[in-house]
């Protein structure tokens, strides 16, 4: 495994909309094992593709109950909504108010190219609506409250 260098604000790519995956290689299952690494090196709890350059629709999440990767992920219903305080490792020393739905199902395949489904609220519903908009090319900044 390796330590990826996490792109900042400054960079146009993390602006890009991501390309969708069309099968997970043993390419892709090396980027996931790097993004992993990379997330917990820098005291995250979610990274997307785009945050390490790579504009491809892939996310790793761990809020403390292990970690799993999510590939082409969409989110398929919402829920409610709250205001929390977020912060991105592409933004490093700034945090701010969020509006998110409060519950999300999000659908996608895991690394073993099987379909997944996740019906997750508070702060997993959080970070899964998070990384998925670094795939859209959009900032927790531009969202702030």
């Amino acid at each position: 495994m390796a330590l990826l260098p996490i792109i900042t604000k400054e960079n146009e790519l993390l602006r890009e909309v991501s390309k969708p995956v069309d099968r997970v290689t043993k390419k892709r299952k090396k980027l996931i094992k790097d993004m992993l690494e990379t997330m917990y090196q820098a005291d995250g709890i979610g990274l997307a593709a785009p945050q390490v350059g790579v504009l491809e629709r892939i996310i790793v999440v761990d809020i403390g109950e292990g970690p799993f990767a999510l590939i082409n992920p969409s989110i398929n219903k919402k829920e409610g909504e709250e205001i929390a305080v977020e912060g991105c490792l592409s933004v490093p020393g700034e945090s701010g108010y969020v509006k998110r739905a409060e519950r999300v199902v999000v659908e996608g395949i895991d690394e073993n190219n099987k379909p997944v489904r996740i019906e997750a609220e508070g702060l997993l519903a959080r970070c899964l609506q998070h990384e998925i908009d670094h795939l859209d090319g959009v900032l927790f900044i531009d969202k702030l409250v």
